[in-house]
């Protein structure tokens, strides 16, 4: 089974890169663009059913994958796999 794992500055935290792509796409003509964030997507295959993957992604963020002082998450079940 995939799981997604979308990652995203928690609202309020400081984001560079979302503000330096929010500048770069008004000075390419892009004027309606409102904020940016940016996050990362991070896809993990796992060997087991979708109650169990979610637990264990759901560890995985906890112990590694998310700093949680700064960032949120949200696990995503791919069901098409």
């Amino acid at each position: 089974m995939k799981i997604n794992v979308k990652i995203m500055p928690k609202s309020g935290v400081l984001d560079p890169q979302g503000k330096a792509i929010e500048n770069s796409l008004k000075q390419l003509g892009f004027n309606k663009t409102g904020t940016v964030r940016q996050g990362k997507l991070i896809e993990i295959d796992l060997q087991e059913k979708e109650k169990d993957a979610i637990k264990i992604v759901d560890e995985m963020c906890q112990k590694l994958l998310v700093n949680l002082i700064i960032e949120d998450y949200e696990i995503i079940a791919n069901k098409e796999d």
